[in-house]
């Protein structure tokens, strides 16, 4: 509790509390096409997941599209995505309407992600919003959970991490 606020007043999250030099937590979402995807559907490769409370609200749709113009940037061995408890048809909507092109993935059937990363929010169950990159050999290496679920996360160290974890200078 108190780890992050909403208009200052503090959220409780479920889950632990992932750090740097953690294994990264397996997970179980579904993507647009209803189709499961969990850390193994991207072995090998390194991931920068942003979980964020929902793609239909400002602050999000900000973060999603500022992120979907960052990753041209990154090399091809990493995978973007953008985890919300949004539905997936909801998300491919949002991702339609707004010409957004990244990878969402819904975590709304068992709330795996946001339990195992220690995001969910017990008492809105959506996530909060945070930053996670995930080497090739599953290891979290970046970490940064928003304090104020209302604040944009810091694009520049996530991305730096990213191109730090793929071995791009």
């Amino acid at each position: 509790t108190g780890v992050i606020t909403m208009k200052g007043n503090p959220l409780t999250l479920l889950g632990p509390a992932i750090k740097p030099g953690d294994s990264a937590p397996d997970f179980e979402v579904i993507n647009q096409a209803l189709e499961t995807v969990n850390l193994a559907s991207s072995r090998g490769k390194v991931r920068l997941i942003a979980a964020v409370p929902s793609l239909d609200t400002p602050v999000c749709a900000v973060e999603t599209k500022k992120f979907g113009q960052e990753i041209a940037k990154l090399p091809a061995n990493v995978q973007f995505y953008t985890v919300s408890a949004d539905l997936p048809f909801a998300q491919k909507r949002w991702c339609g309407a707004e010409n957004v092109k990244v990878t969402t993935l819904s975590d709304h059937r068992k709330l795996s992600f946001g339990e195992h990363y220690g995001v969910l929010i017990k008492e809105l169950r959506i996530h909060a919003r945070a930053i996670f990159v995930i080497d090739a050999s599953d290891k979290v290496t970046y970490v940064e959970i928003v304090p104020e679920i209302a604040q944009e996360p810091n694009y520049e160290k996530a991305i730096a991490a990213a191109q730090q974890a793929a071995g791009a200078r």
